[in-house]
């Protein structure tokens, strides 16, 4: 079972498909599923895009049979595909894993200088304070580049997710009018979350993105919405175990999260 103090500051709260409310609450982020049970090959989920959008108009994740990287920008969610063309997805589709918040941010940063994607994120953690357990962050700017990933829709029987990356496509995008969307966690709920910077990428136009591995930006607008709150929905047979801080397990969500 979830141990609270080995989630500290960052207050998780549980609940199945038939407890899901409409209710937005400002500064709460909502997850559907956990990154554990991606991992596993959990690729079905039961909450669709349409509830999903009663709780986030930002944020990221996938769709069911893991097929490809979902951007939430705006209200609007969009797939990238395997190659990184970006498509709107439809209100009923389905969703194995996903964190949306109902973006309201308090810290905006201007930056006028080109960054590479590590400076960046580190003058990100400059200006947010320190006791900041989470967050949301929305990054507008021009991209110099942004190396990118997505991958092919699996069938079933599903594999374990560091199988499936082992097959990801990886492309370049050079040039591009963009927001980066997506969140930070803290390392102590690793398995709930992927510890640490989760980025997606998609260009002005719509038409290009995915999950980010890389990228250099030569002027861009952060605003950033911080949480302590942590809403998840577990389908059925999934499970909140204690937050995994196994080597296993963060050797797995590295190759997820940065191959490439």
């Amino acid at each position: 079972m979830l141990d609270e103090t080995m989630i500290r500051a960052l207050h998780v709260d549980t609940m199945r498909r038939e407890d899901l409310h409409a209710e937005r609450e400002p500064h709460v982020l909502f997850q559907a599923s956990t990154i554990g049970a991606l991992l596993d090959g959990a690729y079905d989920g039961d909450v669709s895009f349409a509830e999903l959008a009663e709780h986030g108009d930002l944020g990221l994740g996938t769709l069911n049979g893991l097929d490809g990287e979902m951007i939430a920008l705006d209200g609007r969610f969009h797939r990238a595909d395997v190659d990184g063309a970006v498509r709107e997805v439809a209100a009923g589709a389905r969703t194995p894993f996903a964190v949306v918040v109902p973006f309201e941010p308090t810290i905006d940063i201007g930056l006028d200088t080109a960054m590479a994607k590590q400076e960046l994120l580190s003058e990100v953690d400059r200006c947010v304070p320190a006791e900041t357990v989470a967050f949301a962050l929305r990054v507008d700017g021009f991209f110099e580049r942004v190396r990118a990933r997505s991958v092919p829709r699996q069938q079933p029987p599903y594999r374990p997710l560091a199988e499936v990356i082992a097959e990801q496509h990886v492309f370049e995008l050079s040039a591009q009018e963009g927001t980066l969307v997506g969140f930070r966690f803290p390392d102590y709920s690793q398995g709930i979350e992927a510890a640490g910077y989760h980025l997606h990428f998609i260009s002005a136009d719509r038409t290009r993105g995915g999950h980010v591995l890389d990228f250099a930006s030569r002027s861009a607008r952060v605003r950033v919405d911080p949480s302590a709150n942590l809403h998840v929905e577990l389908p059925a047979g999934v499970e909140l175990a204690a937050p995994d801080l196994s080597a296993a397990t963060h050797d797995a969500l590295a190759r997820v999260e940065s191959s490439g």
